[in-house]
């Protein structure tokens, strides 16, 4: 059974990563966690290539990475590349998010997830995007989830993430639109 390395030190990415690629005949694995990638890229994609890309080099095995944030068209795509670092903690970063958004009526934003797969030589065998069209709401609704969720209102589900199931927002998500666009490439990849 083919390995597919998850450049992430994180046990719940990889989980996650996992409910997505139920069907794929292969093992993820953590990263080790010494093994450091500083994301350097300008944009969503380049940061998961060049994660992807560096982890598969630097183990000879392949590698599978994502990255993801907020991106608001009031504030020129803002955080963006830059979400995870918006503040110190998810309060922290949906409290400044709400600053900032203080007395702006059009709130439209997205959620993007670039995914990338590489071959253990480095170079990028597939790659995918999913976005998932919202708008910021005024003040944090629901229990569930983490980051901006509770922030981030999806008018086809009239919910936030927040409030969704758990498996509506595996649907309905960025990264879950990303990993449903990468399903069938991976097959063929993994299972021939």
């Amino acid at each position: 059974m083919p390995v597919l390395i998850v450049a992430t030190g994180n046990p719940g990415k990889l989980k996650e990563m996992q409910a997505y690629l139920t069907g794929l005949n292969c093992e993820l694995r953590l990263k080790p966690e010494d093994l450091d990638i500083e994301e350097t890229g300008r944009t969503f994609a380049e940061n998961a290539c060049l994660k992807a890309s560096q982890v598969a080099i630097t183990l000879g095995e392949w590698a599978i990475a994502d990255d993801s944030g907020l991106a608001v068209d009031a504030l020129a795509g803002a955080p963006g590349i830059y979400s995870a670092r918006y503040g110190t903690s998810d309060n922290a970063r949906i409290q400044r998010l709400l600053q900032e958004m203080e007395g702006v009526t059009e709130r439209q934003a997205k959620f993007i997830c670039v995914v990338a797969i590489a071959r253990p030589d480095g170079t990028i065998a597939l790659q995918s995007e999913g976005i998932c069209p919202g708008e910021i709401l005024h003040s944090p609704r629901g229990a569930g989830g983490f980051g901006y969720d509770p922030l981030f209102y999806v008018p086809d589900q009239q919910m936030t993430f927040a409030e969704m199931p758990a498996e509506v927002k595996h649907n309905v998500s960025h990264r879950g639109r990303a990993f449903q666009q990468l399903e069938r490439q991976l097959a063929q990849l993994f299972n021939h």
